[in-house]
């Protein structure tokens, strides 16, 4: 495999499962130098264990839900590399139930892990990026481009990464930062195979949920967030990507 992000820095959160390893384990085999950020420890280690060059791996078990947390994790990027090119937000949660099931708790705790999170991650780490003309790749859904049944916060928070990514893409074009987004749809990761949605839920809707071609792979998804955090992605930003085997096509 080429050796596309040798000597680049890159911060990748949800990196202990799904596509954040999978993105993770792409970038590193690239040639980058990776910090792994989850609050999953274990899954961290897993990840990192296919990694034989430890010096250029960075484990952060931390919490991206709080504000202070993402800032902290940049600061130590930094620290340990001397600096940052690329921030893949990939980390997320799924909350699934009809409307009157949400609860409070559950709606804030979605908002801060799938949005807040890549709000602050974004804003801690355009200093450094301003630096090197780096980039940033969010996570965003199918969720954010049509929607979908018992699914309502997740799809809320998803479509305001993509709102977000197309509104630093102009704000930040002027320090030549790229800001692009990907859309997945249903993908063989630890969270789509958990989802629990109602016991009495309309099967036609769930339906709308898959696409002819099944389950993506994560390493599928990762391939295209290399290629847009790579330089032969050099025009895009403000892109909003999905990648769902025509799930949203029509």
């Amino acid at each position: 495999m080429t050796a596309r992000f040798e000597g680049k820095v890159v911060l990748i959160t949800g990196a202990g499962s799904g596509i954040g390893r999978a993105c993770a384990q792409r970038f590193y085999a690239e040639g980058a130098s990776v910090v792994l950020v989850d609050i999953n420890a274990k899954g961290l280690d897993d990840t990192a264990a296919q990694m034989p060059d430890s010096s250029r791996v960075y484990l952060m078990v931390s919490d991206i839900s709080l504000p202070e947390i993402c800032h902290a994790a940049v600061l130590e990027t930094v620290e340990t590399f001397g600096q940052l090119d690329i921030l893949c937000n990939i980390a997320g949660m799924l909350l699934t139930g009809r409307i009157e099931d949400i609860t409070p708790e559950a709606w804030q705790q979605i908002l801060q892990v799938n949005l807040t999170s890549v709000f602050f991650l974004c804003q801690a780490a355009v200093p450094e990026l301003t630096k090197t003309c780096g980039n940033i790749v969010n996570m965003a859904s199918t969720a954010a481009l049509t929607g979908q049944a018992y699914s309502s916060p997740y799809g809320v928070t998803k479509a305001g990464v993509a709102m977000l990514t197309k509104s630093l893409s102009m704000e930040l074009a002027e320090r030549s930062i790229r800001v692009n987004a990907v859309c997945p749809g249903a993908v063989n990761t630890p969270l789509a195979t958990a989802a629990n949605f109602p016991k009495d839920a309309t099967p036609r809707l769930i339906d709308k949920l898959m696409s002819f071609y099944g389950f993506a792979e994560p390493s599928e998804i990762a391939a295209l967030v290399v290629f847009i955090a790579s330089d032969e992605a050099r025009y895009m930003s403000g892109s909003v990507v999905p990648i769902d085997g025509a799930q949203t096509a029509g």
